[in-house]
């Protein structure tokens, strides 16, 4: 799960300090920049979040791996509706999107398999 935030921060510190890409979001009336610290500890609910998610149906359903897999697939799309709308440029979108796929693919990869 740690996997996450580390995939998250290195695909921050390649577009942002490195490609020098500005990295702000539209939020609340105003723009805000997107950080490491927001993107670790974003990548980090979201980590802990699934893994409960998973624990719960580990008990409860009859599938548990094919219904985690389903419902974090719906959250990402939901989530990718965040960055595709609230970026401030092309490259901000891109950037985000980015970061929702890395961390979507060690969670949805990672989680199920444990």
């Amino acid at each position: 799960m740690l996997g996450a935030p580390a995939l998250a921060l290195a695909v921050w510190a390649l577009a942002v300090p490195l490609a020098g890409t500005t990295l702000t979001v539209r939020s609340g009336g105003g723009e805000q920049t997107v950080g490491p610290v927001a993107v670790a500890v974003a990548s980090l609910l979201a980590g802990l979040a699934g893994w409960a998610l998973l624990a719960v149906l580990e008990r409860s359903a009859a599938r548990p791996g094919r219904t985690w897999t389903i419902i974090a697939l719906a959250v990402l799309a939901l989530s990718l509706t965040g960055p595709l709308g609230g970026a401030t440029g092309a490259a901000a979108a891109l950037v985000l999107v980015l970061l929702h796929l890395a961390v979507a693919a060690v969670l949805v990869t990672g989680l199920v398999r444990r």
